[in-house]
């Protein structure tokens, strides 16, 4: 999926779900689309979603769940 068709307002929701259990990811700058998922500068540095988590978060965000969060969480890399 191209960047220009993801809803970026879903990866900004994401990103203030995870601030709440982890506040130095920080805010979002920009992403980029890969095959593999989407990969998210921040304030705080980056951070890899799967293109399904973002859907998920997009057309029903009552579905993803904490655990799923804190896992997404884990690949968060601070920035320099």
């Amino acid at each position: 999926m191209p960047k220009n068709n993801l809803p970026t307002y879903a990866i900004v929701e994401l990103l203030m779900r995870l601030a709440q259990h982890n506040t130095s990811i920080g805010d979002y700058k920009n992403h980029s689309a890969f095959d593999e998922g989407v990969m998210v500068k921040t304030s705080g540095g980056t951070i890899r979603f799967p293109m399904a988590l973002i859907m998920q978060q997009f057309e029903d965000p009552a579905l993803v769940s904490d655990t799923v969060l804190l896992n997404t969480a884990i690949s968060f890399k601070p920035g320099r």
